[in-house]
């Protein structure tokens, strides 16, 4: 009884972080600066600080919850945006990107034990990927060139993305050693929890 209370407890933990980061996405997604087609939003900056606290399948997991939001029409993306319009519009292919983008930082923390190195590479590396699918969408829906694109929807984010890996970064350690001295990292508790489940098998 212990040991399924405990696993139940558990996934109540998860489901409630993940509807946490969903929400905090839904709070700061909308706020964005139009520079040009593609405005600068701190969505990515919430899904890296998500990877460090949550790891891949969480974060992801949130993002994937934010983007059914927003397209069942919440105001959730950009500019206080939502539909099937927006997602499968011009700039669409940036939203749908960043689930690569979650994946990809999330096997890097994980693989390099949350090194903070090599996470910011991880999540310099999903970033690019997003940069590409979502460039790709909206040269084809668009109809713009690959050269034109390139400058409008990927060269004036760079330093701001940068930036906020630098800030996921710093703050994502901080936080994630605070949630490691209290020993509730989603990873950590699922080792209490196999743990305490051969405690009772034996």
């Amino acid at each position: 009884m212990n040991s399924k209370y405990s696993t139940k407890k558990f996934i109540i933990y998860d489901i409630t972080t993940c509807a946490l980061f969903a929400a905090l996405m839904c709070i700061f997604g909308p706020m964005s600066v139009p520079i040009g087609p593609i405005p600068i939003s701190l969505t990515n900056l919430v899904i890296y600080i998500a990877v460090y606290l949550l790891g891949a399948r969480e974060s992801t997991i949130s993002y994937l919850v934010y983007l059914m939001l927003g397209a069942v029409g919440l105001p959730v993306f950009s500019a206080y945006s939502g539909g099937m319009g927006k997602l499968l519009g011009p700039t669409g292919g940036y939203l749908i990107g960043f689930i690569f983008m979650a994946i990809i930082s999330g096997v890097a923390l994980k693989l390099s034990k949350a090194n903070v190195f090599i996470t910011a590479a991880g999540m310099v590396v999903g970033t690019v990927v997003a940069y590409a699918f979502g460039t790709a969408w909206f040269v084809k829906v668009a109809e713009y060139t690959w050269s034109n694109a390139l400058k409008v929807c990927v060269y004036p984010f760079i330093p701001f993305d940068l930036g906020k890996i630098v800030i996921a970064s710093i703050l994502g350690k901080i936080v994630r050693s605070a949630l490691t001295r209290a020993g509730l990292l989603p990873e950590m508790r699922k080792k209490k929890a196999n743990s305490k489940e051969k405690q009772n098998a034996n």
